[in-house]
């Protein structure tokens, strides 16, 4: 049960670093088209960084526990 608990979390964990890095990169091309392009570039590095971080922690959960 504790597995499929910390599996579970792992997935999650994932998905919302995804979430996160798409609303980055929907956000900086709604900036980007307005002439905002320093803006732009911000909110796509935030969202990759946050995200990627977020969706690393999942993976690592992943593997400590042999689900991949």
């Amino acid at each position: 049960m504790k597995g499929e608990w910390l599996w579970r979390l792992a997935k999650g964990l994932e998905f919302v670093g995804m979430v996160i890095v798409l609303a980055g990169l929907v956000a900086s091309m709604s900036l980007g088209v307005g002439e905002d392009g320093l803006k732009s570039m911000a909110y796509s590095g935030y969202g990759l960084l946050w995200g990627g971080l977020i969706f690393l922690a999942g993976y690592a959960i992943e593997r400590r526990i042999g689900a991949r």
